[in-house]
């Protein structure tokens, strides 16, 4: 099989820019950014990148819309990977041998009950747990368990998938790097005292810890109600044995997300709110001790000239107000206009750029294109993979 990079071969179009050697190299690519950029279409250009470039790689998307299951020529995305047809992604046949593109759905509660039954003593301990009302209501609603799940996800396919490269698409929340810190809440809560005391395994220290939690959850009963009281005991009970194994496995995922072999590519759009969100996320990676890889700038308008919009709308204005000039004084203030948005979404631009410092930086322009097959993706691809617009054009 030839390797990407083989000498003996020329180098597929999907490693000429940044993020496309991103694609050809790291085990793991991470997008991140806020709501409504353009993450999972990122996410699925660098997967369909790595598997043209001769990787078995995979694809999860944490998208409501289910977008990319239908940009991948899929009814479903589920939460197990599927391997999509090679035909689809490679019709002309200029993808290197061995490549492979797998896409799933994260399943917040799939996951959390394949994780309980992994680290369950046997399976009625497993089945016991799955269930608990507290457990069932928990499982796929409580605050930073999708976020915690998908983390557990990416560990999953790293150690068990036999996967090459990666890619996580993260949830689309305002706390979108919540992920970060998913494995160490975990940890937390496992270290937390009242957590130890209803998990203490004899019976003297069950009592202990009942006379000693009695007051406390008396007063919880009052507010959530003596049944849902009950259940938390029961589950936390249930609980039991199996928190070294969630302890140990969060720590493996804080290792993975730090390991050099993982990158972040921050995505964004050139509106206020979006630049000012990744600007946000650029600090809280810096802050976790990691770094940005690659920035994308999504749905960017051109810049359509450098004359100052106030003397375009001055011609036009000098045009004249009759039936036949109408036309082309609204044409130059529609250019004075375009001229203005592209000079604003630049500027917000400026302060990210020092945010991010030398990391690539790859804008993608407004395109008429719609985003639902893999023709599409592939156009994006035409920008998203190219050199970089500003910045260094190492990968990072």
């Amino acid at each position: 099989m030839t390797l990407p990079g083989d000498a003996s071969e020329p180098p597929a179009p999907e490693a000429d820019g940044p993020l496309g050697r991103l694609a050809g190299e790291r085990p793991i690519i991470v997008c991140c950014g806020s709501g409504g950029v353009g993450k999972t279409t990122t996410a699925a250009v660098l997967a369909l990148a790595g598997a043209r470039q001769g990787r078995n790689a995979v694809v999860v998307t944490i998208d409501p819309a289910k977008r990319l299951a239908n940009a991948l020529g899929l009814d479903a995305l589920s939460d197990t990977a599927h391997e999509i047809d090679r035909q689809l992604w490679d019709s002309d046949g200029t993808a290197l041998a061995g490549g492979r593109l797998s896409a799933l759905m994260l399943d917040t509660k799939s996951t959390f009950d394949h994780l309980v039954l992994k680290y369950s003593i046997d399976p009625t301990q497993g089945q016991r747990i799955l269930d608990n009302r507290f457990y069932r209501n928990i499982s796929g609603a409580l605050a930073g368990t999708q976020e915690y799940m998908a983390m557990e996800k990416l560990h999953e396919l790293h150690d068990e998938g036999g996967y090459e490269l990666i890619v996580i698409d993260t949830p689309p929340t305002r706390n979108a790097l919540d992920f970060l810190d998913a494995p160490a809440r975990l940890t937390r809560l496992l270290d937390n005292k009242v957590f130890r005391l209803v998990m203490a395994p004899t019976r003297a220290s069950f009592r202990v810890a009942n006379l000693a939690l009695q007051a406390f959850f008396r007063t919880i009963a009052k507010v959530i109600g003596k049944e849902v009281v009950e259940d938390l005991v029961l589950f936390f009970q249930a609980f039991e044995g199996m928190e070294e194994g969630f302890r140990q496995r969060a720590h493996r995922v804080l290792d993975l997300l730090s390991d050099e072999g993982t990158a972040f590519v921050l995505v964004t759009a050139p509106a206020r709110d979006a630049v000012s969100e990744a600007g946000y996320f650029a600090d809280r990676l810096e802050h976790a001790g990691l770094r940005v890889s690659g920035l994308v700038v999504n749905r960017i308008h051109p810049e359509f000239g450098t004359e100052p919009p106030e003397e375009l709308r001055s011609r036009g204005a000098g045009a004249g107000d009759d039936g036949a000039t109408r036309p082309l004084a609204e044409l130059y203030d529609n250019l004075a206009d375009f001229i203005e948005l592209a000079k604003r979404e630049r500027a917000h631009l400026e302060g990210l750029k020092r945010s991010v410092g030398t990391v690539p930086i790859v804008k993608v322009p407004m395109l008429e294109v719609e985003v639902c097959d893999i023709d599409s993706l592939t156009e994006v691809g035409r920008f998203l993979l190219a050199a970089a617009s500003d910045g260094p054009v190492g990968g990072g």
